[in-house]
C-alpha cells in the first residue's frame, strides 16, 4: 500500500468532523478503506482491473479473496472466499451492502493475523457483551433489530451456518432487511467471533454529519475525537497490522524440526 493511498484517507477524512455514531449495526458503511487498507497492510493486492468498480483484493498466499461488486444488483456486495487446502476446507461469506466497513475490519484482522479466542462461540462473545439470548439461540442485539443465529438449509444433509440480519427497529421483525451477513458453514469460528465482537462492541464509529446511515433511528453524537485523531487511530491500526502480519509469517515459516535419531541401527529385541 503506497502512501498516497493512505495520505487520499487523511486528506478525506482531515476536514470531516467526527460524530459517534451507534449502536453499530445502524451506523452506516462508513470508509471501506477501514478494510481494503488493513488488507493491504497485510500484503493483500489488487486482482481486479483498478478502472473497474468491482474491487477484488487477493492475500499473498493466493488463497483468500474478498471482492467488493457494488454493481451487482445482489444484496451481497461484499464477497470472501478461501480455497481448499490439503488440510483445510474452502469457505464462503457475505455482506450486505450496509454493513460497517469497520466491523467487517475486525474479521479482516482476524482473519490476516489470527488469535487464539478459545472454545468460546458467537453466541457467548454477544452474551458477553449484553446481549440477549433467546431459549431457541438467537441472539438480539439491545434494540431488538440485529439478531444473530445458526440456520440450516432444507437439505437433511445440510450444516448449520452462522447468520446476521439487521432490519428496520420501528418495524419488527417482519420489516425490511437493512443488511445481512451470512457465514458458510465451514467459515474458522474465530472469524465469526471477530465479526460479532466487533458488531456488538459498544464503542460508536466516527461518520460525517451526512454520511448514510442504515437507519434514521441511529444515535449522532459531536466525537470528542479531533479529525487528525481519526487519522492518527487509523495510521495506527495499518502498523499494528503489518507487525502482526510479519509475525504470523515469519512463524508460519518457522521449519518443523524432528529429534535426531542414531545412524547406528539397534540390533532387534530378541523374544
Amino acid at each position: 500500500m503506497s502512501d498516497q493511498q493512505v495520505n487520499a484517507f487523511a486528506e478525506k477524512h482531515a476536514w470531516q468532523i467526527p460524530f459517534d455514531t451507534g449502536p453499530r449495526h445502524l451506523a452506516g458503511p462508513g470508509d471501506a478503506r477501514h478494510v481494503t487498507h488493513g488488507l493491504a497492510a497485510a500484503g493483500w493486492k489488487r486482482a481486479s482491473d483498478p478502472l473497474s468498480p468491482e474491487m477484488v483484493l487477493a492475500s499473498p498466499d493466493h488463497r483468500y479473496r474478498l471482492s467488493f461488486v457494488p454493481t451487482s444488483g445482489l444484496s451481497a456486495w461484499w464477497q470472501l472466499r478461501a480455497e481448499p487446502t490439503d488440510t483445510e476446507p474452502g469457505w464462503y461469506a457475505e455482506f450486505g451492502e450496509l454493513v460497517p466497513a469497520e466491523v467487517l475490519g475486525g474479521l479482516a484482522d482476524a482473519l490476516v493475523a489470527p488469535s487464539v479466542t478459545g472454545h468460546i462461540g458467537p453466541l457467548d462473545v454477544l452474551g458477553s457483551a449484553g446481549w440477549l439470548i433467546n431459549a431457541r439461540g438467537v441472539a438480539s442485539s439491545p434494540d431488538a433489530a440485529c439478531r444473530v443465529e445458526q440456520r440450516a438449509e432444507l437439505h437433511e444433509d445440510s450444516l448449520a451456518f452462522w447468520h446476521v440480519e439487521v432490519r428496520d427497529p420501528d418495524r419488527g421483525r417482519h420489516s425490511p432487511r437493512l443488511w445481512h451477513a451470512r457465514f458458510d458453514p465451514r467459515t474458522p469460528q474465530h472469524l465469526v467471533n471477530a465479526f460479532v465482537a466487533a458488531l456488538a462492541d459498544p464503542a460508536p464509529l466516527q461518520r460525517g454529519m451526512y454520511d448514510r446511515t442504515a437507519h434514521h433511528s441511529v444515535t449522532k453524537e459531536p466525537s470528542p475525537l479531533r479529525p487528525e485523531q481519526v487519522v492518527e487511530a487509523h495510521k495506527t491500526r495499518l502498523n499494528m497490522i503489518r507487525a502482526r502480519a510479519r509475525t504470523a509469517r515469519r512463524q508460519q515459516s518457522k521449519p518443523t524440526t524432528t529429534p535426531a535419531t542414531s545412524s547406528t541401527a539397534r540390533p532387534a529385541a530378541r523374544r
